[in-house]
Order: C-alpha cells, then sequence, then structure tokens
C-alpha cells in the first residue's frame, strides 16, 4: 500500500500527466525472457500477449524509485495533511454518500466504517487520484531496471493472474508508479490475498468509479491482519505532571486501568483503552497518543507510525470529532504552526504565492521562499526561519 500524496501544502493537487513509453532494446529484451517465466508459472499465452500489447519502458517510474528520499514530514506536519481542511470535508460528503455500504461493509468484516473510510481518503483522496499509470509497464520496468527485481516480477506475475481471471482488462489496469491500484492502493499480491468482489457482480474491482469493491477488500484486509471490532485505534491523551517518561515508547502497553491509576486521561473525555503512549510533538513532548492493538494492526497495511496514526485521526474527524488539542510545540527551525502560517501568508501577500496556509513546509512554500530568497539578492536556501519571517513583516 502507499502513503496519501500531497502538494505543496496539505491539499489536493491535479494528477500527474500519465508517463510515457519509449523504447528501450534492453526492456524488450528482459520481456522476451519473462514471458516463458510467466506461462512456466501458469500465465496463459493469450494473457500474456494481451497484458503486453501496448506496454513499454517508463524511465519516468525508474525516475521515482530512485528519488523517494522526501524529507521525513513530523507528525505535525503529516496530520495537517492528512485532515486538512480540505480532505476532512470531502470525507464527510464521501462519509455521507456511502454510509449505507460502508456499515454493511462494516457489518460483514467488523471494521468499523470510519477506519475504512480514512485509509480510503489518504491512499486516494476518497477516489481522486487512484494513479494513472499502466501498471504492466511499471511493474516490468521496474523488474528490468533490477533494484528490487525479484519483488516487482513477483507483483508482475501477480498482475498478469489478475487480469487472467478477468477481473480488470490491461487498458483499465492503471495505479501508481510503483504498482498499487485502485481507491484504497492494492499491490498486485495483496489484491490476490484480500481483495473481494462485494457487490456481486462477478469482479473484484477496484479500479472504476465505484469505491464498493475496494472499500470492502480494504476492511477484509484489516479483518484478516487482527482487527478488533470496538477497540479504538487509539486517541490523544493528558498525562499527569511527574509522569514517569520512562513508560512512553511503543511496547511499552498498560491495561486502562493501569493508566487509569497513574493519572493519565483522555483529551476528549473519553474511556481510556490498553495499549502504549507515545510522544508526537516536534520536540518528543505533547501532543501524546495512547495507540492500541488496533493501531498495529493499521500498521500491516502500511508501516509507517505517521500513516497509522494520520488514519486514525483522520477517521475521527471524519465523526465529527476535533483537531489535536495539545500543540505540537516549536520545529527544528524554532518555528510554531502560527508562525509557519504567517510566514506562508505574508508570502503569498507580496506574490510568492504558497498555494495556501495550512503551516506545512512544502514544495510550494519552500519554491515561494526561494523566489523571495532571490529577490532579496541573499543567500537561497528555501528553507523558513524565524528571522525570515522578520523580514517578512
Amino acid at each position: 500500500m502507499s502513503q496519501g500524496r500531497s502538494g505543496g501544502g496539505g491539499g489536493y493537487r491535479a494528477p500527474d500527466p500519465a508517463p510515457r513509453a519509449v523504447p528501450d532494446a534492453g526492456w524488450d529484451a528482459w520481456v522476451a525472457g519473462f514471458k516463458g517465466r510467466a506461462a512456466s508459472r501458469g500465465i496463459g499465452q493469450g494473457t500474456i500477449d494481451a497484458a503486453f500489447r501496448g506496454a513499454g519502458f517508463l524511465p519516468e517510474v525508474i525516475e521515482k524509485d530512485r528519488n523517494q528520499t522526501e524529507f521525513k514530514r513530523s507528525l505535525e506536519d503529516y496530520l495537517n495533511i492528512a485532515a486538512s481542511d480540505e480532505r476532512v470535508s470531502l470525507g464527510r460528503q464521501k462519509y455521507a454518500e456511502y454510509r449505507g455500504t460502508l456499515q454493511a461493509i462494516e457489518q460483514r468484516y467488523g471494521v468499523e466504517s470510519q477506519i475504512v473510510a480514512a485509509v480510503w481518503g489518504l491512499e486516494s483522496f476518497f477516489g481522486t487520484r487512484r494513479g494513472n499509470v499502466p501498471v504492466v509497464s511499471a511493474l516490468s520496468t521496474l523488474a528490468y531496471e533490477g533494484r528490487r527485481a525479484e519483488f516487482f516480477e513477483g507483483q508482475l506475475v501477480a498482475a498478469l493472474k489478475i487480469l487472467q481471471a478477468g477481473d480488470v482488462s490491461p487498458g483499465a489496469m492503471t495505479g501508481s508508479w510503483a504498482g498499487a491500484m485502485g481507491h484504497t492502493q492494492f499491490i498486485p499480491t495483496s489484491y490476490l490475498a484480500y481483495a473481494v468482489d462485494f457487490n456481486g457482480d462477478g469482479r473484484r474491482d477496484i479500479w472504476s468509479d465505484d469505491p464498493t469493491d475496494a472499500l470492502a477488500s480494504t476492511a477484509a484486509y484489516l479483518a484478516k491482519s487482527g482487527w478488533t471490532t470496538g477497540l479504538p485505534w487509539g486517541m490523544e491523551v493528558v498525562l499527569p505532571a511527574g509522569f514517569n517518561a520512562g513508560l512512553l515508547g511503543r511496547g511499552k502497553g498498560q491495561s486502562a486501568a493501569e493508566w487509569q491509576g497513574v493519572g493519565v486521561r483522555s483529551a476528549e473525555g473519553r474511556a481510556l483503552a490498553g495499549g502504549s503512549i507515545i510522544a508526537g510533538g516536534n520536540g518528543g513532548g505533547a501532543p501524546y497518543f495512547l495507540l492500541t492493538q488496533n493501531f498495529a494492526t493499521i500498521l500491516r497495511y502500511n508501516n509507517a507510525q505517521n500513516y497509522a496514526i494520520g488514519v486514525g485521526h483522520l477517521s475521527d474527524r471524519l465523526l465529527g470529532r476535533g483537531a489535536v488539542q495539545a500543540s505540537f510545540g516549536p520545529d527544528a527551525s524554532g518555528m510554531t504552526k502560527a508562525d509557519r502560517q504567517e510566514l506562508q501568508r505574508l508570502l503569498t501577500a507580496k506574490g510568492f504565492d504558497t498555494g495556501g496556509s495550512d503551516g506545512v513546509m512544502g514544495a510550494k512554500t519552500k519554491a515561494a521562499i526561494s523566489a523571495y530568497q532571490a529577490s532579496l539578492g541573499v543567500p537561497v536556501t528555501g528553507e523558513p526561519s524565524l528571522e525570515l519571517l522578520r523580514r517578512l513583516r
């Protein structure tokens, strides 16, 4: 599965153009060899021919694979993106629109509807960014390129099995540059293991505009991964004065009664659950989150702590709950969220568009900072700072 994407700040951006195939003799030779290996693994010749008709080598996919070193976002930035005003607004619309479907899925699989909807929101911005890259071309390009050849060849064989089963046509099998597909971004092997035909039309269709099968497949995945019905993913908590910091950290779980006994309470007044408590603040302090076993189940879908907290927090926002209550504190540059938002507003007012003022220092904000610095004749770093904010004022 793949993480949700964002633009210059935390909002939605239009899809990138689909990558264009270019001639490559090495790829042609690799495909010729692969076809024999695919046939030996039970893929029919008709499926192989149909899958590669029109497929090609995609250099842009290799470029993306080699440049995954996007700076690591703080939890504060990640949640500003995962639960941006735009995502929450659209999510509440979609949650209401598909309430009946989501409730039916919850009844069958025992995974709460808001959790399934939140995964949908993070993976494809509620179906608006499902990916437009031809999956056979992408996976064959990555398998041929060789950095993770065995993994991507396995995904390519799985993709051919999906085509052979008739769940989707080769032309409609599109996804991300790395082969994650549909509303909730299943890689081919996960699709084979967990995808379901919930609407009963004979196909496990995660690609079409109707998200039903994709949402149900996500619920099936989480259910088979150990989801416990009725257990929250976690919650923001408030620690008492003098709390023993040695109790913080994943793997240092306590029961709800034990946490309550040492003075931990829910920030929203909810009943506590058993689990571990982590510090999410920029300096390692507040806000604090109590994470349950269901949080660990979300990690099975995407093994990134920020992602799993993002799913949980977005699911709460879809139910109408509020934003994180405690301040995250200053970031590494000494700026608070309010400082960063002011910086964005002032830059935009001076004609250097940051694409919004959500406090997230994304690519568009950094480009605006660079342009402003260049206009002043000072060293161009593209980095926010309190000094830059003072200059803008």
